[in-house]
């Protein structure tokens, strides 16, 4: 998929009213939103984690770009760049934000936790790359790629996570409400469920092409 101008563009900057601008923003207004209620609970840890994951997601986007492995082929607000910084910066780390605040306390509630969050997620992305300019697969990338570094990025953060937020700035999901047949049980089991599906047809009609 080849860029190709949408809108208008003025001088330096991209703006223009398609979907890619109104994702684009839609992202970063509710990244700032969540970032400012995370700094509140505690700006320095929640601050540095942000910081932290902010500066490993734009590297390995930066990275797996150079490599060639996908694209961005539209950038609302600017003609020039490789990736949108800015987006990136405030999805992913708030993603993290997110998680580590409340994950659940054992490993094997938090496995059933962030599976549910990075199926929603590969959901999000699979229909970007499907239905907008957001984002395009290149040379050998594809979407178990995405899904394996999901899990890693987000189990690292984790991981990172209970180093840098104390227990008191943390507020893990209550584990009686995934246990069979409570409320939390049957989200995280419709989202699979559902996705899983999605996924399955998605992958089989690539392979039908």
């Amino acid at each position: 998929m080849i860029y190709k101008d949408r809108g208008n563009v003025m001088g330096f900057f991209n703006f223009s009213l398609t979907i890619e601008t109104f994702v684009h923003v839609i992202a970063i207004v509710a990244g700032i939103i969540g970032l400012l209620l995370f700094l509140k609970l505690d700006w320095k840890r929640y601050g540095l984690l942000f910081i932290i994951s902010a500066i490993v997601g734009n590297a390995l986007c930066y990275i797996f770009v150079e490599l060639g492995f996908y694209s961005f082929p539209y950038l609302p607000f600017t003609k020039h760049g490789i990736m949108p910084f800015i987006t990136i910066t405030l999805t992913f780390p708030i993603l993290v934000l997110l998680t580590v605040r409340y994950s659940p306390g054992k490993w094997a509630w938090k496995i059933p936790f962030y599976w549910a969050i990075i199926h929603l997620g590969m959901l999000v992305e699979t229909w970007t790359l499907n239905n907008t300019l957001l984002i395009e697969y290149n040379y050998e990338w594809d979407f178990w790629d995405s899904y394996t570094w999901w899990w890693i990025y987000f189990l690292v953060f984790e991981w990172i996570g209970s180093q840098v937020i104390h227990q008191q700035f943390r507020k893990p999901i209550n584990v009686e409400h995934l246990k069979y047949g409570k409320i939390g049980w049957g989200i995280i089991h419709f989202v699979l469920i559902i996705t899983i599906f999605l996924a399955g047809y998605y992958l089989g009609s690539i392979k039908a092409k």
